[in-house]
């Protein structure tokens, strides 16, 4: 198969337009844990064209610029391109960004990366699967896909790492002085587990463990929400979730685990 090139035209984008919402840093808490990435930042960096894909940035750009800032402290050459399904929201390009019209299709790019936030949330459940197929068909051999959502202001946000053997992983991150306990994130589930919050269902069970152990957290409240998760994220990993440890201290609430820890149901039979 022919690789394909930015110069490919494609007929007509894939997918549908969305409301467009965004905000100035709303993606502020994916793009850090996206740096600090082992994963994501070894494929950037051994990529032969670093180039990343902002897939429905919305209304305004803000976030695809702020991407760009962030990653070329990873890759100083890396190549960022906003792609928008609407023709009225693309917009000329600026400092080192550029920006088009496209969808799950990619524009005929070959990104190493792909982060779609927000996106697949305006979506009904049942087209995931393909979503996903088409833009992990679309990406280099060793690419990544970020499909995540987050609230209006950014405190609370949630996505899956993918790549083209499918989801490898589940992140939460949240303010850690907005958010009462773990399972307030659920309603900003990405669009693959959003449904799948219900007894019985892995996710479900993660979130309630979470609330038990941040709890029994509660001696450490006086030392700070960030002591507290700390505390609590331990007492996961005793229980046997496998909570990915961080080494470094964080300034977001963070519960990320392996996709397998949280697959619906109806992947496992």
């Amino acid at each position: 198969m022919a690789r394909r090139t930015e110069s490919d035209q494609l007929t007509k984008p894939v997918g549908t337009i969305t409301r467009g919402t965004t905000g100035v840093n709303r993606l502020r808490r994916s793009d850090r844990r996206l740096i600090h990435d082992d994963l994501v930042r070894g494929r950037l960096r051994a990529a032969t064209d670093p180039l990343v894909v902002d897939l429905g940035y919305g209304a305004s750009p803000w976030t695809t610029l702020e991407l760009a800032s962030r990653l070329r402290t990873v890759r100083a050459d890396v190549r960022v391109v906003g792609l928008e399904i609407d023709p009225e929201r693309v917009v000329p390009g600026r400092d080192g960004v550029t920006f088009a019209r496209g969808g799950f299709e990619l524009a005929g790019l070959r990104p190493v990366l792909v982060r779609a936030f927000n996106v697949l949330r305006q979506y009904p459940e049942s087209a995931v699967p393909d979503a996903w197929t088409t833009i992990l068909s679309g990406i280099a051999p060793d690419g990544l896909l970020v499909d995540g959502t987050c609230d209006e202001l950014g405190r609370r946000c949630a996505w899956v790492l993918l790549d083209r053997t499918g989801p490898l992983s589940l992140t939460l991150a949240w303010d850690p002085f907005t958010v009462e306990r773990p399972s307030d994130i659920a309603e900003r589930l990405p669009k693959a587990l959003i449904h799948r919050n219900i007894p019985g269902e892995p996710i479900h069970a993660l979130l309630t463990a979470a609330d038990r152990a941040w709890a029994r957290a509660a001696p450490h409240a006086p030392f700070g929400p960030r002591v507290r998760w700390r505390a609590a994220a331990e007492s996961l990993r005793q229980e046997g979730f496998p909570v990915r440890p961080y080494r470094r201290r964080m300034r977001d609430c963070v519960l990320s685990v392996p996709w397998s820890a949280v697959a619906p149901n109806s992947e496992r039979t």
